[in-house]
């Protein structure tokens, strides 16, 4: 493995076979009464089943444990529109989670198309392959309209999961950290450095749990979203209050809560000095943080802080999430994933990094103890017991909303 970091990621990805995933088939193809039964004529059963009743490709194919993971690569990580065609090494890393954190087959798929109309048809079309559409790094406010299109249009879950995914991880460890605080969130002042997809989808949520939209600051690249400003689109507007702060630093006077969606270091710390006592912190660009864990914590000894990263406490993660969240919603054949079951996703992640930690946790971290306080508001990756917790929370969600269809 190479030392220089841009190498090791290079030939990871090449060696020893280019890519990180493949197609692999789940029957015996030995003989040939297996290539009879795989293909003609055998093949022709199943497609008869199916056309005299759709609901037959669950039980023929693959179709009910298969996600495409689908974009058109204007928004590759924190490196932006760099095209469909960059984004497949994500897309084929997304894959690779869904199938080791849940066991869920991927199809990554990688659309050329800007044009917001063209993208959703490109996915109605395909539709019927698949059991559910993960959209992944779709720029806003495009993201917004596709989603709702789409929702609206295949009776399959659809979940973007910068948006939501995002938000769902970020409420579970905030309502851990509220209560290590001391703090409600009803009352609590939030500030969001970001007003993006992330950050509107978990201002969203927040509201749903409880928070007061006049004790939300959203603030993007030109300041505060307030009501005087005439830049706003749709999705921005709903956040725009009557307040005379402009900046990020004014929001932050005595705020309770930074969550930060943006970019590197646009916290300082006499911005974190200004706070209210017992602040929380959620600095999420990554890889650099909008404040780092050392500056803030010699800034300030009163906070909870969580970041994105992994070689810090506190990681907000979104395969946290996403896969279970997926697996739940499969295993029961949702039609969509609503609000219930992304709620039901918050509080399955917030009560298990309350529960005692097994010790194959502490070995697989090397760590001699791990309990909930301010360096454990969210369960950890390697976590075994998510898949159960999660996806067995969201199925029942599913079933107690009406959507799932077995």
């Amino acid at each position: 493995m190479a030392t220089d970091p841009i190498k090791a990621a290079l030939d990871y990805h090449n060696f020893p076979i280019p890519g990180k995933i493949s197609v692999v088939p789940t029957k015996a193809t030995v003989t040939q009464e297996d290539l009879a039964l795989c293909y003609t004529p055998g093949v022709a059963e199943p497609v008869k089943e199916i056309a005299k009743d759709p609901n037959a490709a669950y039980r023929y194919t693959s179709k009910g444990n298969l996600i495409a993971v689908i974009t058109n690569g204007t928004a590759i990580l924190g490196l932006g529109n760099l095209g469909a065609l960059a984004s497949k090494p994500v897309m084929e890393g997304k894959g690779v989670l869904f199938k080791i954190l849940a066991d869920i087959d991927v199809f990554d798929i990688e659309v050329d198309c800007h044009d917001i109309q063209g993208f959703i048809d490109t996915v109605i079309r395909i539709s019927p392959t698949f059991g559910g559409i993960n959209l992944e790094d779709i720029k806003a406010p495009e993201c917004f309209v596709i989603e709702e299109t789409l929702r609206k249009q295949i009776a399959i879950p659809v979940f973007h999961d910068d948006q939501h995914g995002t938000a769902i991880v970020v409420a579970a460890g905030l309502l851990n950290a509220l209560e290590l605080q001391s703090k409600d969130l009803r009352e609590a002042r939030i500030v969001f450095a970001g007003a993006g997809a992330a950050g509107v989808a978990t201002a969203k949520l927040l509201m749903e749990l409880g928070a007061q939209p006049e004790n939300i600051y959203m603030v993007d690249r030109t300041g505060v979203i307030h009501r005087d400003r005439k830049d706003l689109n749709e999705y921005k507007q709903a956040f725009a209050i009557q307040t005379t702060k402009r900046s990020l630093a004014d929001a932050l006077l005595d705020a309770d809560i930074f969550i930060g969606l943006s970019g590197p270091d646009v916290m300082t710390p006499a911005m974190l000095t200004s706070m209210a006592n017992k602040p929380i912190i959620f600095a999420l660009s990554n890889p650099v943080p909008e404040i780092m864990p050392e500056l803030a914590r010699q800034t300030r000894q009163d906070l909870i802080i969580a970041t994105g990263r992994s070689d810090y406490p506190n990681q907000v993660n979104n395969a946290l999430c996403f896969p279970y969240i997926f697996r739940g919603a499969l295993d029961v054949r949702a039609s969509c994933i609503n609000e219930t079951m992304k709620l039901a996703a918050v509080y399955a992640l917030r009560d298990l990094a309350r529960e005692p930690v097994p010790n194959e946790m502490l070995v697989a971290y090397k760590r001699s103890q791990l309990a909930f306080g301010p360096d454990y508001i969210l369960p950890m990756l390697l976590d075994k017991r998510l898949k159960a917790h999660v996806a067995e929370a969201v199925a029942k969600a599913a079933i107690a909303s009406g959507v799932a269809r077995v």
